[in-house]
């Protein structure tokens, strides 16, 4: 198991993230450095007088407008024809490209007058600077007034990417990368009306304005984090997810179930800092607040309750239904609180396993080493709620008795001490993910000790979630180094 963390500890992390994340430009670490063109007379258009040590006072609450029920991708093509869209851009990927859920959406398309569209099929599971660098060039090249992505989260996310790029027709990918990786740009104009329709229950990206793609060259995963990013509209067909093999219902559904917790546990709005110099400038990933709770906690509860029966069987209609609709709570509620360690060190643990352990998940039809995202992101599940569970323990008692299918106010949990609420919590989420046939650490996907503090090198300027890790006490510098560290050789075997 994994030691707990002081308070102070779980700070001091989050501080030595904040030290490493240096401008890239010229190694400036101020909180208010806009990079690229944005100059000293535009900074001093966006910015009014806040100290940057003050702490947050606000949150914003986005996400797409969604439609759910069965059969209602048949609809996309009316509702582009509502949009008066002048042509359409629609992206999937080579598997879904042959499944009922794209070919409903052309026949919707073509069921409609004048409405012209081109199909881009080349989309990559788990998407690559190089796969995102050529959809942008295809739709550039063609300069689509509106989007429509059919697949999961690899599609829209590319899709949202390609919209983008056709608006900034001359900004460079890494213009709008999250910073210290890349610029991190404010996004400044309207982009194009972008429909999602989702085919797996997992990354909730048809709600939130993020996109996530593999750095190879740093050998990584990052994105691009924005409310204008968004989808104007999800549409979430509870007939699209029946094709999905059942190993990419669990990896997806571990998605759901790790954006869940970790948004209900990141810090608080009110303690992030610094605040903002101009509204434009607060961050999509926020802290847990009232609303994203409502959302997070939901979709926690139901993926506890339904993924297994998904695992079980596939053909389990409702269960699927309430996993799609457990993905997007659970969008909601981390598109608007964001996500922290799991996936900060879910990143390195993708990226890295191209070059080194060259695992490849079984039910995943690519030609490529891959481990899945939901996968990368539970393997340090039980050892980073162990870790994070003294800055919160009521918050993580709740997870514990959601795991242990009982309520807050059950003797079991109530009568657990504060300080042993993390080892419990690491127990119940290690049974949890060996109910559904999870790989059983770091070990068996093929990494070793010795990996470690490469995965630690990888996770360190990963500052967009790292920030949002439960964080109260001493800001007292100590190089968190030491604690990813600890935190994944728990994560090597369970």
């Amino acid at each position: 198991m994994a030691p707990a963390a002081t308070r102070s500890a779980i700070f001091r992390l989050i501080n030595a993230a904040q030290l490493q994340s240096a401008c890239p430009c010229h190694g400036c670490r101020s909180a208010t450095h806009i990079h690229g063109p944005l100059g000293l007379q535009q900074l001093r258009k966006l910015a009014t007088p806040v100290n940057a040590v003050e702490k947050e006072y606000a949150f914003e609450v986005a996400a797409s407008n969604l439609r759910f029920g069965e059969g209602v991708t048949r609809e996309v093509g009316m509702d582009l024809k509502n949009m008066k869209a002048r042509k359409i851009g629609v992206f999937t990927d080579p598997v879904v490209a042959r499944l009922k859920p794209l070919q409903t959406a052309i026949e919707s398309l073509q069921s409609q007058q004048d409405l012209p569209f081109e199909v881009f099929d080349e989309v990559v599971s788990e998407p690559t600077e190089e796969s995102w660098r050529r959809a942008i060039s295809w739709a550039r090249e063609r300069d689509f007034s509106h989007f429509l992505a059919v697949g999961g989260g690899s599609v829209i996310d590319t899709a949202k990417t390609a919209n983008l790029f056709t608006v900034y027709k001359d900004a460079d990918l890494m213009d709008f990368v999250n910073a210290p990786i890349g610029k991190g740009l404010p996004i400044e104009k309207s982009l194009r009306p972008l429909i999602a329709v989702p085919t797996t229950a997992g990354t909730g990206s048809e709600t939130t304005g993020t996109a996530i793609f593999d750095v190879t060259s740093r050998a990584f995963k990052t994105g691009i984090a924005n409310r204008a990013l968004k989808p104007v509209l999800g549409i979430v067909d509870t007939a699209n997810t029946e094709s999905c093999p059942v190993e990419v219902h669990i990896s997806a559904g571990l998605d759901v179930l790790f954006h869940s917790l970790e948004s209900y546990t990141a810090i608080p709005y009110s303690e992030r800092t610094p605040r903002p110099a101009n509204p434009i400038l607060r961050p999509a990933y926020q802290g847990s607040n009232p609303v994203a709770d409502i959302f997070s906690l939901w979709a926690l509860k139901t993926t506890v309750k339904y993924l297994p029966r998904v695992a079980n069987d596939v053909a389990d209609h409702e269960a699927r239904s309430q996993m799609l609709l457990a993905a997007s709570f659970a969008g909601i509620g981390f598109g608007n609180a964001g996500v922290h360690l799991c996936h900060g060190m879910s990143y390195p643990i993708s990226g890295l396993n191209k070059q080194g352990p060259k695992y490849k998940h079984p039910g995943y039809q690519v030609d490529h080493p891959i481990i899945p995202h939901g996968i990368s992101v539970s393997l340090t599940g039980p050892a980073v709620f162990q870790f994070t569970a003294p800055s919160s323990p009521d918050r993580h008692r709740e997870a514990l008795a959601v795991f242990n299918n009982t309520t807050v106010t059950d003797p079991s949990i109530t009568s657990i001490p504060d300080s042993e609420i993390g080892a419990h919590l690491y127990e119940s989420i290690a049974r949890f993910l060996d109910g559904l046939g999870v790989p059983r650490g770091l070990k068996a996907v093929g990494y070793a000790k010795e990996d470690v503090p490469m995965l630690v090198d990888g996770t360190i300027p990963q500052r967009r979630v790292l920030d949002l890790a439960p964080n109260i006490g001493d800001v007292a510098g100590e190089d968190g180094r030491e604690h990813l560290t600890r935190i994944l050789e728990a994560s090597l075997e369970y």
